[in-house]
């Protein structure tokens, strides 16, 4: 009963403040401390007890009493800061109007004029005090989080009387955690921590000012200085002295974390579990004090000696293999998408400097279960490996990261020494789905991903040939997709007739639809518009290919000598073992067709947002002519000169209340529109003879036609002399085999490196607020207000 009765003079005081149109003395403290004495216990009772509609009416009609009741709330917070907080009655009332200030907030933050009325000063303050009502709140937050016995454990023995001061109090003794800058591990009390929680929840309450402004026009690029957020600049600044203990704190207890029990998350809705909700929010305000218009500018300095510092060992592998497996685990699952492109710009980040590509050759050693076939080799094996998988069986809406994900691989492959032969077969797969003509006339920019692809081979070739046998090996194994690429065809006709080939093959009847997908289950089958290919068996000991001259594109007429010579190698008229050695090639190449008939879709894959390459990267060549004739470029220096990308709008995605988010742009949309191409609802773009002549004499395959133009003779001689039947003689060959001389002069390498801009941040900032947005729904902060930096989806 006692309880009932303190929640109902709680509930009366709440009708009086809204139902009183006339403004309340603001030195009535009687009717003031109402809500926030003992008559509430918990945040959910404020939540239940404080409807929103309320909160609005109070706004509305009585806004002068609204203000009062925000005035007063953190007038008493910083007087109990005053007070060093020394009894359980003022870290009742502390946490009180923490609970009464996250619940109001956000409907203040509806309005926009009410964004300036935190900036004033609180009334009682004087002329040299006049401090910001956003900066006392801010400060007395902070102080209450290193409060001894409230928060934090305290190092010393006291009572109330001899409790510490919190304004002469050094924080950076009560950091929460062991871990950087701070060796001690203090005892865990759950008090503490749902305190802690509870602070950082109206924290993150009062930084949530950014979702309440909608974001800039789809006709003009995202400034800057658009979503900058004073909250944030504040308690980021030297200003609050707090600054680097909280941050070590936060840091702290997320990375310290390790849940055990159960083993499930949510732990804290089956029994009393207070670390994980801290956790949470804890990673929620490091997530968002981290966002880089913080200051209305780019802090790239700061950005990049964080990388640097990462990079610098091989401690950067701890970084890659989760992010990796998440990849891997969300590609089938269309909650994750915007999970996905947040993790393929990390890796596009750090893949613009040289050294992952240097730790990518440490041995990997499975650490973590993923569905992805079983090599022995590297980690730059499992970075391969994995991005394939999730070109291949990944979601549609995936399809606009394929260039970042090539564009990853081929940044790190001039330094990638030993390519295992699982990893060396996917990416020759990868050019072989990529290469055939009716899915490079089906789109205007399909054909980029094959000039990618050339350049992580020409790279590989031209400075790690020494030690990647098996990539050169498949290679000359698939040679036929190199040569079909050097005889595209380019007539009218041609085209014509590859496209209706395409058109006319049916879709599966057994796709599954394009529906959502929990956890890490296998991938369904490809939507129309997406390609699904796999590796096409080596062709049999009684098939002969034959090839156009290629004319000016080769101009060696010794090159299409050798080609036949191995090709006659694979017949039985030959030698006898031929038989032998082409089912030794056979029996490790996948038996499934890339191009199988009935099993591809209209179209193909489509890329849904073409700009996002100009907006993402810039491409970086070294200073110097790039001549590098060790072959290794391991001992260049990085001399880049940059190129300015320009910056596209970005609109606001789609969240629901499933925990998940659905991210559309505008040139998303109007990809879709188009279609895969040809043949699209609404696309009228065709391709002509002369647009493909345009790239198609710029493709990359000098120095991959030498190669095959040398070895593949070599490899015939070696086959037919020694009758052999094993692969790994051939390897061995490869080996110990040298191109020295006989390769054109080593081109430059070419890096794009991740270019941070308004657009793109502005894309991060509004995926991560929906995120926090749907994750905080005990209690529910934002629910049910308006939130305008993206879409509410109720389901």
């Amino acid at each position: 009963m006692g309880n009932a009765d303190t929640k109902l003079n709680f509930r009366k005081a709440v009708v009086q403040l809204t139902s009183k149109t006339q403004p309340i003395d603001s030195s009535d403290d009687s009717f003031w401390d109402q809500f926030w004495s003992e008559n509430v216990t918990n945040v959910q009772d404020v939540f239940a007890l404080v409807p929103g509609a309320e909160i609005r009416a109070l706004r509305e009609e009585s806004p002068t009493n609204l203000a009062t009741l925000v005035y007063k709330a953190v007038e008493k917070m910083v007087k109990i800061v005053d007070n060093s907080c020394r009894t359980q009655r003022e870290q009742q009332t502390a946490l009180n109007c923490a609970r009464l200030l996250t619940r109001v907030l956000p409907y203040m933050f509806e309005e926009p004029e009410w964004h300036g009325f935190f900036w004033s000063s609180l009334p009682a303050a004087s002329e040299n005090e006049s401090v910001p009502l956003a900066q006392s709140l801010i400060n007395a937050i902070c102080d209450l989080l290193f409060c001894p016995d409230f928060t934090v454990t305290s190092t010393k023995r006291m009572g109330p009387e001899r409790a510490e001061e919190l304004s002469s109090l050094d924080s950076c003794e009560y950091i929460w955690a062991a871990g950087v800058g701070f060796a001690r591990s203090p005892p865990r009390y759950a008090p503490q921590e749902a305190a802690r929680s509870e602070l950082l929840r109206l924290l993150l309450t009062c930084f949530s000012e950014t979702i309440y402004k909608p974001p800039p026009p789809a006709d003009q690029p995202a400034s800057p200085t658009h979503h900058h957020n004073k909250w944030i600049a504040y308690l980021t600044s030297p200003e609050n002295r707090h600054a680097l203990p909280l941050f070590t704190s936060l840091l702290n207890t997320v990375c310290s974390y390790d849940p055990v029990g159960l083993g499930l998350p949510y732990n804290h809705l089956l029994f009393s579990d207070t670390l994980e909700p801290l956790v949470e929010v804890a990673l929620q305000i490091l997530i968002v004090t981290l966002d880089h218009d913080t200051n209305g500018a780019l802090m790239s300095d700061s950005e990049e000696k964080f990388m640097y510092y990462v990079l610098k060992s091989s401690d950067v592998l701890d970084v890659l293999v989760p992010i990796l497996y998440h990849l891997n685990d969300s590609r089938a699952d269309q909650s994750r998408v915007g999970l996905m492109h947040i993790g393929v710009f990390i890796l596009l980040l750090l893949s613009g400097e040289r050294n992952l590509g240097v730790r990518l050759n440490k041995p990997y050693a499975a650490a973590v279960p993923m569905d992805i076939p079983v090599f022995t080799g590297t980690h730059a094996d499992l970075l391969v490996v994995v991005f394939h998988k999730i070109i291949t069986t990944g979601h549609q809406r995936l399809q606009p990261l394929f260039d970042c994900l090539l564009t990853i691989l081929v940044n790190v492959s001039p330094y990638l020494k030993t390519l295992s032969m699982v990893a060396s077969t996917k990416l020759l797969h990868l050019l072989e789905a990529f290469s055939t003509p009716w899915f490079l006339f089906s789109h205007p920019h399909h054909h980029h991903l094959v000039f990618f692809l050339l350049e992580i081979f020409n790279n590989i070739i031209q400075y790690q040939f020494d030690g990647n046998s098996n990539l050169v090996y498949t290679i000359i194994r698939k040679r036929s997709v190199f040569h079909n690429l050097a005889n595209l065809p380019h007539e009218h006709g041609a085209i014509a007739r590859s496209l209706a080939a395409g058109k006319r093959v049916p879709r599966p009847p057994d796709a599954a639809p394009d529906t959502p997908m929990e956890g890490s289950r296998p991938a369904q089958p490809a939507e129309p518009g997406t390609l699904n290919p796999t590796l096409p068996d080596t062709p049999g000991v009684n098939e002969h290919t034959s090839h156009q001259s290629t004319g000016a594109a080769l101009g060696h007429s010794r090159l299409r000598k050798s080609h036949q010579c191995v090709v006659g190698l694979l017949g039985k008229n030959r030698m006898s073992d031929g038989v032998e050695w082409a089912n030794a090639i056979g029996s490790m190449t996948e038996r499934e067709s890339a191009h199988p008939t009935g099993s591809r879709s209209e179209g193909g894959i489509t890329e849904t947002a073409v700009e996002s390459r100009e907006q993402l990267l810039s491409a970086q060549r070294p200073s110097g002519d790039g001549e590098d004739t060790n072959g290794d470029p391991d001992d260049d220096e990085d001399a880049h000169t940059k190129t300015t990308d320009k910056e596209a709008p970005v609109t606001p995605p789609t969240v629901t209340h499933r925990d998940s988010i659905r991210v559309g742009s505008k040139a998303e949309n109007a990809a879709r529109a188009m279609g895969a191409g040809l043949g699209g609802e609404a696309g009228e773009w065709r391709p002509t003879a002369e647009w493909v002549s345009s790239w198609r004499s710029k493709l990359p395959l000098q120095t991959i036609m030498r190669l095959l133009q040398v070895l593949v003779p070599q490899v015939e001689k070696i086959c037919i002399d020694k009758g052999l039947t094993d692969e790994s003689e051939i390897l061995r060959f490869l080996q110990h085999g040298t191109l020295v001389g006989l390769l054109p002069v080593p081109h430059p390498i070419l890096i794009r490196k991740y270019q941070a801009n308004a657009g793109t941040a502005a894309w991060f900032r509004t995926y991560m607020w929906g995120v926090i947005y749907i994750r905080n729904v005990d209690p529910p902060i934002w629910y049910d207000t308006d939130v305008k930096l993206f879409e509410i989806q109720r389901v």
